[in-house]
């Protein structure tokens, strides 16, 4: 079956995704004895079967393809119109899910006009002129939570909460573990208020660490795509802007504490590199320790070869933690014990809810978008209205 499509929303994808044709014909003819070409896809007619493949790699809709309007390529329609370089080497699966919130954005954008929302900046647009400690301090008396529990994910949903009391919408995307294409991305910021975040299966803490460090890019206006590394390389290699952003991050998550690693001297084998005393402190401000280490690297308070120590050394824990867990999944297994438990779900910022819900007031949505919007059953419409 043939169909007749619109060959410059190909296009227009193709650049937005910077895909030349012979990557992408290698990318939907993976699997097939005879290579799909050149003709069968820029062609005003395409087989069915060949739109499902593209689709495949851009996640539209067939419907996308077959609408004959054309699209622009301009500023406010996509970040990687905007920008084309980033703090990391964006994946396909990175560059999707970006394309898939820059998508929402718009959406959003759309429903706060004609529900009357306001969803414009409540803080101002600060300089990497400004001191990062003097700004966290500032910021810190506004959007950090007075009160949370301790557990991680209680925190990192107090701060979602916090942010969203000021216009800043913050957005978990979660990967499930079959995924064929991971995103290379731990989080990224859209203008003028979108954050981000990669749900972290090792630790809510780095992705905790993540979010200050985005929410530095918006005090900023700088948007960013990027994945926090932790590599001696990569951290001698920063830009001004990313060490604002680290710094800024430091100063607003470890608060008060920062006193203590200022008091710390030359951490090595001798003082067994502070361990117990920065564990105390991880614990207390939800930052990794391999996050603390980090700080002490960079003001020359560990050396380049003992934080490649200690950071193998935290990897290898959270490497044996693994296996441990794996052998206790055996054994259940073994013993007939049903691997329970459901697929996790995004935390969902109240402002992003109350959007949603005065569209649906509004008559701007109906309930369907309002629950695939949310990632909610139907029969569940009830506890969101």
């Amino acid at each position: 079956m043939k169909l007749e499509h619109n060959i410059s929303r190909l296009h227009y994808l193709m650049n937005l995704y910077s895909l030349k044709a012979e990557e992408l014909l290698d990318m939907i003819s993976s699997g097939l004895k005879t290579s799909i070409t050149e003709s069968d896809i820029f062609s005003s007619e395409i087989k069915l079967s060949h739109l499902k493949r593209i689709d495949k790699v851009f996640n539209k809709g067939i419907h996308y393809y077959l609408d004959p309007k054309s699209l622009e390529e301009n500023k406010e329609a996509s970040i990687f119109f905007r920008k084309s370089n980033f703090g990391s080497d964006l994946n396909i699966g990175a560059k999707k899910i970006v394309n898939k919130f820059e998508d929402l954005k718009i959406s959003l954008s759309a429903i706060s006009k004609l529900s009357e929302l306001n969803f414009e900046r409540t803080i101002p647009v600060f300089s990497i002129k400004d001191d990062p400690k003097a700004v966290a301090k500032s910021i810190r008396s506004t959007l950090y939570p007075t009160e949370f529990n301790n557990g991680l994910r209680d925190f990192l949903k107090s701060l979602i909460y916090k942010f969203s009391e000021h216009n800043i919408l913050v957005f978990e995307f979660i990967e499930t573990w079959n995924k064929k294409e991971k995103a290379n991305i731990d989080g990224f910021y859209l203008s003028p208020n979108v954050i981000v975040l990669k749900r972290q299966q090792k630790s809510f803490r780095r992705e905790i660490f993540t979010l200050a460090h985005e929410l530095a890019h918006y005090l900023l206006n700088e948007e960013e795509i990027e994945e926090i590394n932790y590599s001696t390389s990569h951290l001698q290699s920063l830009s001004k802007i990313e060490r604002w952003c680290n710094d800024f991050a430091y100063h607003f998550l470890i608060g008060e504490y920062s006193n203590d690693i200022d008091l710390m001297k030359f951490a090595n084998s001798n003082n067994d590199y502070y361990h117990d005393e920065l564990n105390e402190i991880s614990q207390r401000t939800h930052m990794s320790l391999l996050a603390l280490y980090t700080r002490l690297l960079l003001t020359n308070k560990l050396s380049p070869k003992n934080y490649r120590i200690v950071k193998d050394n935290i990897e290898e824990e959270y490497r044996l933690r693994v296996i441990e867990q794996n052998k206790i999944k055996e054994l259940e297994k073994e013993r007939g014990i049903k691997q329970g438990g459901s697929v996790p779900k995004p935390i969902n910022s109240p402002l992003f809810i109350s959007a949603l819900q005065s569209a649906l007031y509004g008559g701007v949505i109906n309930e369907y978008d309002f629950c695939k919007s949310l990632n909610i059953k139907a029969e569940k419409i009830d506890q969101y209205i």
